[in-house]
C-alpha cells in the first residue's frame, strides 16, 4: 500500500481565507498607497455549512511591536472588509483571520427553534459553556459581566427562554465580540504595503538645465536656478527637476548636437558623469558647490517645490571610479572598457556599470551611497535615468536601504521600455514611472491604456507621471502641430494623470525644430548652452499656470480614478474624474483634432458624476469661465482648438436645503 498522506496540522481550522487585496504578485511585493488615505483591505472568509463566521485585520508599521487590530465587516459573497488610515509614511504590513463564531452561530440557531415554538433549556447550556469560556479569557468588568450571564443561562429554575434572552442580548453579545475564541483561526500570510508622501500622488513637474538658466552666453549656476524659482513656482509647479549636476568628462566628449568631435568651448552632456573634480557626489565646479545646492533646496522649499535631482548609474571615462574601481565595469577582449551603446547609437563618453561583476556587492553599497549622499543635503526626490537597465534586484534593494532611513523618499523611473519591465521596476520600489503617454493619439488608444493604467492590478503597484516632451524626445505632433498641438497636449498630461511634467522652457516656448533624422530638439541642452527668453509674449506660460492652477483647486485631479464618457465624435475624448470624498467632480471634453472645429454629443455616465439623472446641474468651463445647464442623458460640446482645444468643466450638483433654496456645489 502506498504511504498515508500526511494529515494537515490545521485540520480543525474549517475557515479558508482568500482573495487577500490588495496584494502584488500574491505578496511577493508591497502595493502602495499615500499617507492619510483610507486603506480598503478585503478578502474572502469561506467555510463548509452554514455556521456564522467572524474576522479581524490587524496591521502595523514594519518595526512596530504591537498590532492594530478592528473587525472585519461582512458583506456579499463571503467578501469581507475592513479600512485603516496610516498615519505615518514607510513599509506597513497586514493580516487578516478568520474563524467560525461558535455563539454566533450558537445565538442564531437557538433563536430560530425559539420562533419555532421548540424547548431550548439544553441549547442554552451550551451557550453557558460558550459564555463561561469568554469569561476566562477576558479580565475586569468584561470577565465579570461574561460569568454572571453564564451563571444565569445555568439557572434551571428559569425558563429556557428567559435564560436564552439574557445571555443572548446585545450587550452580551457585544462583549463576547471583544473576546472571541480565536483557537482555531485560520491567519492570512503578512502583506506589505508602502505608504508614500502625498506629492507621491499628485505633482506637476518642470524639469530645467542648470546651465542654460544664466545671462546669454555664460554657464548658468545653482544660483541662477535659486533665481528662477518665482517663475517655475508662478506657473504653479512644485517640482523642479534638475539633469545631472556632477562635473562633466572631457575624454570622448559630444559636441553640439551629438556630434563626435566637441571643440574646446563645448561643454558635454551631464549625463556623462565623472572628471578630476570629482563624481557622483560632486557639483560641477560651473554650476557651484554642494552649499550651493543645500541654498537651492531651502529656498524651493520655502516657496511650496520640492526639488528633484537625476540619478545617473553611469560613469565618464574620466570618472574617479575608472581608475580607482576598474572592477565595476565590463571590458571587451581588447582590455578596453566597453562603452554604452544602443544600435546605431553609440556613447563612447559613458562607460555603463557591469551589475555582474564579481565585485557586485561593493558597487551596490556605493550607488547606494550616491542616493543617501543627496538625501543628506536636503532632496527627497530623484529621477532616475534609464533604471530598466540596471538590475532590478539592485533597485529593489537599493530603494528599500534609502527608505529604511527616509521613508518619504520619491523615486520616478525614466524607463520607456517593455510594460512587463516598466512594471517589474514598479513593484521593485519605483514610486512613479513615465510612461507612453507621448505616443497616444487616438480616443481608443486613451481609453485602452488609461484603463489599464487606473484600474487594479496596476494601479495598485504602478503611478504613472505624463510627460509631453523630454530632452530626448520631440514627438512628431509636437514638430508640426502648432501652438493648438503644445495646449491640448499639455491640457491630456495635466488632466489624464494626476502625475505630469513639462521639459521647459522648451515646451512653453514652443520649440518645434528637431535634429534631421531624430525624434529630439535641435541644438539640443544635453550638449550645449542655451539662452531663452521666458518672457516672450508668445509664451504658453499663462494657460500652463491656469491649468496647474485648476489640478491644485479641484481634488478630483488628485488621483487617477477616471472613467470614460461615449461620444459619438470619434475626435472627441470625454472623461471625469470624482475625489475619494465624491465632494469634487470634473468632466474634460478635449478635441484631439488640433487643426479642426469638432461638434458632438457625450454620453453622460451619471454615477460617476455623481448626479440624479432626473436633476438638472450646472458645469462651469474652467479655462473659458462660462457656465452651462445639463440635464438628461446626454450634453452637447462643440471645442475650437484654435480658441482652446479642451473644455474643462467643474460639475455643480443642485442641493436642496431645509429651507428649500438650491444652490450648487
Amino acid at each position: 500500500m502506498s504511504e498515508r498522506a500526511a494529515i494537515p496540522r490545521e485540520g480543525r481550522r474549517r475557515v479558508l481565507v482568500e482573495d487577500v487585496t490588495p496584494r502584488v504578485d500574491g505578496g511577493r511585493y508591497p502595493a502602495k498607497r499615500i499617507l492619510g488615505e483610507r486603506l480598503d483591505i478585503g478578502c474572502t472568509l469561506v467555510a463548509d455549512g452554514h455556521d456564522v463566521l467572524a474576522g479581524t485585520l490587524s496591521y502595523r508599521r514594519v518595526g512596530d511591536s504591537a498590532w492594530h487590530s478592528i473587525p472585519l465587516e461582512g458583506g456579499r459573497n463571503d467578501r469581507w472588509t475592513a479600512s485603516f488610515v496610516p498615519d505615518t509614511v514607510g513599509t506597513w504590513e497586514f493580516a487578516v483571520e478568520g474563524w467560525v463564531d461558535r455563539y454566533e452561530t450558537w445565538r442564531r440557531g437557538v433563536a430560530r427553534k425559539i420562533e419555532a415554538g421548540q424547548d431550548v433549556s439544553v441549547e442554552v447550556l451550551t451557550g453557558a459553556q460558550l459564555l463561561a469560556e469568554a469569561a476566562a479569557r477576558a479580565s475586569g468588568a468584561h470577565a465579570e459581566a461574561l460569568a454572571q450571564a453564564a451563571t444565569h443561562a445555568r439557572d434551571a429554575k428559569k425558563a429556557g427562554a428567559d435564560r436564552f434572552a439574557v445571555s443572548a442580548s446585545d450587550s452580551v453579545a457585544a462583549l463576547m465580540a471583544r473576546h472571541p475564541d480565536r483557537a482555531e483561526a485560520t491567519r492570512s500570510p503578512t502583506f506589505r504595503l508602502v505608504i508614500d508622501p502625498p506629492r507621491a500622488r499628485f505633482s506637476a513637474w518642470y524639469e530645467m538645465f542648470p546651465r542654460s538658466a544664466g545671462p546669454a552666453g555664460k554657464h548658468g549656476t545653482l544660483r541662477d536656478v535659486i533665481a528662477r524659482l518665482p517663475y517655475v513656482q508662478s506657473m504653479g509647479f512644485d517640482v523642479l527637476y534638475l539633469p545631472p549636476i556632477h562635473p562633466i568628462g572631457r575624454s570622448f566628449r559630444k559636441g553640439k548636437n551629438n556630434t563626435l568631435t566637441a571643440g574646446p568651448e563645448d561643454v558635454g552632456s551631464p549625463w556623462a558623469i565623472g572628471a578630476a573634480e570629482g563624481g557622483h557626489k560632486a557639483v560641477h565646479p560651473s554650476l557651484g558647490t554642494v552649499a550651493d545646492l543645500r541654498a537651492l533646496v531651502t529656498e524651493a522649499r520655502a516657496r511650496g517645490i520640492e526639488l528633484a535631482l537625476d540619478i545617473a548609474f553611469q560613469a565618464s571615462p574620466d570618472h574617479p571610479y575608472v581608475k580607482e574601481h576598474p572592477e565595476w565595469f565590463s571590458k571587451r577582449p581588447d582590455g578596453t572598457i566597453q562603452y554604452a551603446e544602443n544600435p546605431p547609437k553609440k556613447y563612447q563618453d559613458v562607460y555603463p556599470f557591469d551589475f555582474e561583476c564579481q565585485a557586485w556587492e561593493s558597487l551596490w553599497i556605493e550607488l547606494a551611497s550616491v542616493v543617501t549622499f543627496w538625501c543628506e543635503q536636503g532632496v527627497r526626490i530623484f529621477r532616475v535615468d534609464n533604471p530598466h537597465t540596471k538590475s532590478l534586484r539592485f533597485w529593489e534593494w537599493c530603494i528599500a536601504e534609502v527608505k529604511r532611513e527616509h521613508p518619504e523618499t520619491i523615486f520616478l523611473a525614466e524607463a520607456f521600455t517593455r510594460p512587463t519591465l516598466m512594471y517589474a521596476l514598479a513593484k521593485a520600489g519605483f514610486t512613479q514611472s513615465y510612461t507612453y503617454f507621448t505616443w497616444r493619439h487616438t480616443k481608443g488608444e486613451f481609453t485602452e491604456y488609461l484603463t489599464e493604467l487606473t484600474r487594479p492590478p496596476v494601479s495598485d503597484f504602478y503611478r504613472p507621471n505624463f510627460w509631453p516632451n523630454t530632452p530626448d524626445i520631440l514627438p512628431e505632433h509636437l514638430q508640426f502641430g502648432g501652438r493648438n498641438v503644445f495646449v491640448q497636449r499639455l491640457i491630456l498630461a495635466a488632466t489624464l494623470s494626476s502625475n505630469y511634467g513639462i521639459y521647459g522652457p522648451p515646451f512653453e516656448l514652443m520649440e518645434h525644430v528637431a535634429r534631421p533624422g531624430a525624434e529630439e530638439y535641435i541644438d539640443n541642452e544635453k550638449f550645449q548652452l542655451r539662452t531663452w527668453d521666458i518672457d516672450r509674449e508668445d509664451s504658453l506660460r499663462d494657460i500652463i499656470t491656469l491649468v496647474n492652477r485648476i489640478r491644485r483647486e479641484h481634488a478630483a485631479f488628485h488621483d487617477n480614478r477616471i472613467t470614460f464618457h461615449r461620444t459619438d465624435n470619434e475626435q472627441l475624448l470625454c472623461y471625469s474624474k470624482r475625489s475619494a470624498d465624491g465632494a469634487s467632480v470634473v468632466l474634460v471634453a478635449v478635441n484631439l483634432d488640433a487643426s479642426h472645429r469638432h461638434a458632438g454629443w457625450i454620453d453622460l455616465d451619471h454615477g460617476a458624476l455623481g448626479i440624479d439623472p432626473r436633476e438638472s446641474f450646472q458645469v462651469h468651463d474652467l479655462l473659458a469661465d462660462a457656465r452651462y445647464q445639463w440635464q438628461g442623458p446626454r450634453a452637447y460640446v462643440e471645442i475650437d482648438p484654435g480658441i482652446m482645444p479642451a473644455q474643462i468643466f467643474q460639475v455643480r450638483r443642485r442641493i436642496r436645503t431645509e429651507h428649500e433654496f438650491e444652490y450648487f456645489l
